[in-house]
């Protein structure tokens, strides 16, 4: 694939490909100025040639041909406005599907909460090309050709008027030097606020249930103060100088008619010339006007342009690569080390193991020991600071994800549903095929609790908000095998589930291993790693035991008095012993929350 010029950036790109729409819409606006000459040459022939002559006949002549004209500005002003609707709406679909998968590939390997804001940004940049500010830009450039009629008229209209342009454009770039830095404050402190207050309603039940909506609510107001001191400030000086313009434009057209008055009666001008004049010179100052007044809408457009170029730049577009075969599940991990993204300290250090295709691996550790992390590393989620995650000899990361999500299975510690029917969150959303929803759901031990619900699979969810915790967990794990998956990843896949739960999740687990499916699990619960081949420990990020089942787990369990080998202690990471239940009487455990 070829590489692009170092200076062209994606969304530069994507403007070019919208060029020749731009320079319609500059061809449309030659002829919409060129037709505002119509008002002043109409009042210039009705003064000095119908008035001083009486002809009603050249009366209506003129005025028919102006009609004709005006209705042909307005078809003209019709199919520009239309045209920029449409440039908007190309740029956005051009654009969209990159910037959302830039914004996901952002949250995953970049410090910094996850924000929408991208696509507040698109809108932002639409808009503005779809609204009236942006027709000051196409009318600028035909200034000159009003200040040569007046010029025409008479030298000292021409220098009047282009005294009164300068004074305009003086403000506009006063405007622009005065208010850019607060405006660009007051976006940031903006966006800061509005990323706060959506992680509050995230966390809406933790903030009521413990009274800590003041406390919050006052962190939110801070910042929500500090852009509103920032954004009327800019606002403040932008009005004065707003109003400032206006009172000049007005002022300077009333002043022209007083110039043109004094030399219709030194002879120099006649009267139609003078109201004409006028009429002129309020065209050549309109866009200057238009600048000003739409200043604040530019400004903010630029900053999104800015914002969403600074994103695709730091986030590059995936490298097209040759399609892989289906992988059949090798995990190589060769000497990885790793860290959360935005972390300084490596919650991994030198990881180096091989499974083989349809082997189960038991991760266990104390909490914060790296579990978690290495879970993200071993499906391409997070990147890795040194080493290699082979997937079948191919280096994880450099698969193409959307060929290699259809073989993966996950479920996290955090299990997010999403809004949508039971039967397309099991289905990822994708062609929902009703036999493998149902054979996923019945892997998972899912499918009778499914068909108890008011609609079964059809049963419409809105997130996390209408499902207990241990139904979460038990539809995100037959989202996690739905499709055959040839590696599946559980991360403390037990933690919210009852004993009926734990005994159908055993159950999973042993079907996955008669199709030779290739597992690590994660679990602090000796019981549910029964029946996996090989036992791996992290402790500290590092790796403190790796090997069968039957040589690593009696170092790690000790029988507790009047207890079988099943039940037991899992040795901490300080060398203390944590009792476990045995496998038929236990009782759920608290999740392990906030490890890495």
């Amino acid at each position: 694939m070829a590489k692009k010029p170092n200076n062209e950036t994606d969304l530069s790109r994507i403007l070019a490909v919208c060029k020749g729409s731009f320079l319609m819409v500059g061809f449309f606006s030659l002829f919409i100025n060129l037709l505002m000459l119509v008002p002043p040459l109409y009042m210039l022939q009705v003064y000095d040639r119908v008035v001083t002559t009486g002809s009603k006949e050249t009366l209506l002549m003129l005025t028919m041909v102006v009609v004709f004209l005006f209705l042909v500005m307005g078809g003209l002003e019709l199919v520009r406005s239309r045209i920029l609707v449409r440039v908007g709406n190309r740029l956005d679909v051009l654009i969209n599907q990159r910037l959302y998968g830039a914004m996901f590939k952002k949250t995953l390997t970049m410090a910094g909460p996850p924000s929408a804001q991208p696509l507040s940004d698109l809108t932002n940049i639409r808009q503005f090309l779809t609204g009236n500010g942006l027709f000051a830009f196409f009318d600028a450039p035909w200034v000159p050709i009003y200040l040569g009629v007046l010029f025409l008229f008479h030298p000292w209209l021409g220098f009047f008027a282009t005294g009164a342009g300068i004074v305009l454009l003086g403000l506009a770039v006063a405007n622009e030097m005065l208010t850019r830095q607060l405006l660009a404050v007051a976006n940031s402190e903006h966006i800061k606020s509005q990323d706060l207050a959506n992680s509050n309603l995230r966390n809406a039940e933790v903030l009521h249930a413990m009274g800590m909506l003041p406390n919050i609510m006052g962190r939110w107001a801070a910042k929500h103060h500090e852009y509103l001191v920032h954004q009327s400030q800019a606002s403040d000086r932008a009005g004065v100088l707003t109003n400032l313009s206006k009172m000049l434009r007005l002022m300077f057209q009333s002043l022209i008619l007083g110039l043109g008055a004094y030399l219709v009666l030194l002879g120099d001008l006649t009267p139609g010339m003078m109201i004409a004049g006028s009429i002129l010179m309020g065209r050549a100052l309109a866009p200057i006007d238009q600048m000003i007044g739409g200043w604040k809408g530019f400004v903010s457009a630029r900053g999104a342009y800015h914002r969403l170029d600074e994103l695709l730049n730091k986030v590059p577009a995936d490298e097209e690569s040759m399609e892989l075969p289906a992988p059949q599940g090798g995990i190589s991990v060769e000497n990885v080390s790793a860290m959360p993204p935005g972390e300084r300290i490596q919650t991994l250090l030198g990881i180096h193991f091989a499974v083989a295709k349809g082997e189960h691996i038991g991760i266990v550790g104390p909490s914060a020991s790296g579990k978690s992390t290495l879970a993200r590393v071993l499906l391409g989620v997070w990147p890795t600071f040194t080493g290699k995650v082979r997937l079948d000899g191919a280096d994880v990361s450099r698969w193409n994800r959307n060929e290699l999500g259809p073989h993966i299975g996950y479920l996290p510690q955090d299990i997010e549903l999403f809004d949508g029917s039971i039967s397309e969150n099991i289905a990822r959303f994708g062609e929902l095929d009703p036999h493998a929803v149902v054979e996923a759901a019945r892997k998972a031990g899912v499918h009778e609790m499914i068909l108890r619900m008011p609609e079964g699979y059809d049963t419409h969810i809105t997130g996390n908000g209408s499902l207990s915790g241990g139904q979460r967990q038990r539809i995100g794990l037959a989202r996690a095998l739905y499709g055959q998956p040839v590696l599946v990843v559980l991360d403390e896949p037990n933690a919210n589930l009852d004993a009926a739960g734990e005994q159908a999740l055993a159950k999973s687990l042993q079907r996955l291993k008669k199709e030779g499916t290739t597992l690590f699990v994660i679990s602090h619960r000796p019981a549910i790693l029964q029946g996996v081949d090989k036992i791996l420990m992290l402790k500290e990020g590092q790796m403190s035991k790796f090997g069968p089942i039957e040589e690593v787990l009696p170092q790690l369990v000790k029988p507790a008095p009047g207890q079988t080998a099943r039940g037991g202690t899992i040795r901490s990471a300080g060398g203390g012993l944590a009792h476990v239940k045995p496998a038929a009487t236990n009782s759920p455990a608290p999740q392990d929350g906030g490890e890495k």
